[in-house]
């Protein structure tokens, strides 16, 4: 990467060219107008000739209908190095890694065990994983992990590719890792350590492999293709790569990221571009899926668990799951104030991660600019995601842009008009 640059990426003159739209519908049949949409594209569009995105690819989906489908960029061949003579372009259906928006898949997985009464949220870890009582960890519970108050922020070695693709050897580690704060005290973001535990917790519980759990009970009766841990190897040549843009690293973003991830902006871009990471499993950071499918899984919480007609877990677990477990508190790992649920983040009131006015919206960001949201006051669920790994770079406004753009244009549905997350037979009342 050049120093003194803003590291951005070849933007053709015509985007036209390079953008792609599947199966949206008329505007009208999800309560907005063509105008509005517009907007909303014209948002993304003015996002991706910042340059610091290689691809975008964004899906919303708004009373269930799909309104916006589309892609636009390169899936690879396009970076600060310059555009390549068979750069490919993308298209909706293109494999893009959800970096830690995996977390949230994976959290829903742990409370469809407590839908099923194999596991109660409070109880400890160590008492499915005795190893990982080892150091103070005793206490530690579900909820703790889930909630980012487990004291094992980070994996307190030098990251290192091998080290990624070294599932067992992670788990070790955080076996005997010794909590940073006492269990349960301190609000600092897992980036990648609970998702471990977690993932070798639902194993232990299910005694089953977790690619096959995760595709037995949501994968496969959700029609959807990919969506998982990994990529399967006859997919991998139409995955998106990702790329380091945006200032230079060296300049305060390595610090940030070393701090949050463990290593720098290169590790993170070049794992998982790396078919390693797609054999192994990450369960905080490495499910790879279409923007379509990502939203699909959003759009199936914000229905209270359902999708088509299909049962994929019951509106009380949605319930639990998206209950916020603080208010808005200073996470220490991301050095940024931050509302969770059991899994979730959550968005804020007035300004939120979700863009402005957000605070019923829930779902989770991935590294650096990806965000998988759904928001029952308007009605919609969103997946925003993209190849750039640009932290620091000419896009914040632009990005700022369009969630301000989302929310504004995507108009507050009347209280009672709204779908419930408590599902089309339940209400509040009967829940809580």
């Amino acid at each position: 990467m050049k120093l003194f640059s803003s590291n951005t990426c070849h933007v053709p003159a015509e985007l036209a060219s390079i953008t792609q739209a599947k199966d949206e519908v008329a505007p009208e049949q999800g309560g907005m107008s063509a105008q509005q949409i517009d907007k909303i594209w014209l948002s993304v569009e003015a996002l991706y000739r910042t340059g610091n995105h290689p691809l975008i690819s964004m899906c919303l989906r708004r009373q269930g209908k799909i309104l916006i489908n589309r892609s636009i960029g390169y899936s690879r061949g396009n970076s600060a190095q310059g555009l390549e003579y068979d750069a490919v372009i993308a298209t909706p259906d293109t494999p893009i890694c959800l970096f830690s928006a995996s977390k949230l898949v994976n959290a829903m997985l742990v409370h469809l065990l407590n839908e099923q009464g194999k596991i109660n949220l409070l109880d400890p870890i160590s008492h499915y994983i005795p190893e990982f009582a080892a150091n103070g960890k005793r206490r530690a519970t579900i909820f703790h992990l889930l909630s980012h108050r487990g004291g094992i922020p980070s994996i307190d070695t030098e990251v290192t590719p091998e080290l990624l693709f070294d599932r067992e050897r992670i788990l070790k580690l955080l076996y005997a890792a010794k909590p940073v704060a006492r269990v349960g005290s301190q609000l600092s973001y897992h980036a990648v350590t609970a998702g471990y535990i977690l993932g070798e917790f639902i194993e232990r519980v299910t005694g089953q492999d977790i690619r096959a759990f995760l595709h037995e009970h949501i994968e496969q009766p959700m029609n959807m293709p990919f969506f998982n841990y990994g990529l399967k190897a006859e997919l991998r040549d139409e995955a998106a790569l990702n790329y380091a843009t945006g200032m230079h690293p060296a300049l305060g973003t390595d610090l940030y990221l070393n701090r949050v991830l463990g290593g720098g902006l290169n590790l993170a871009v070049n794992v998982t571009n790396d078919h390693r990471f797609m054999d192994t499993v990450c369960p905080a950071g490495n499910i790879y899926t279409s923007a379509e499918q990502a939203n699909r899984f959003m759009e199936m919480l914000l229905n209270g668990g359902e999708y088509q007609g299909q049962r994929i877990l019951s509106p009380e677990t949605v319930f639990r799951a998206t209950l916020p477990t603080s208010n808005t508190t200073l996470d220490r790992n991301l050095l940024a104030p931050m509302r969770y649920a059991l899994g979730p983040m959550l968005g804020s009131n007035p300004v939120g991660i979700f863009g402005p006015n957000s605070g019923q919206a829930f779902g989770h960001l991935g590294f650096s600019n990806i965000l998988c949201w759904a928001d029952p006051e308007r009605d919609i669920s969103v997946s925003f995601l993209n190849t750039g790994k640009s932290v620091l770079g000419t896009h914040l406004p632009a990005l700022a842009n369009v969630l301000y753009q989302i929310s504004k244009h995507c108009p507050k549905v009347p209280k009672q008009q709204r779908r419930s997350l408590f599902g089309s037979d339940q209400t509040e009342s009967n829940l809580v």
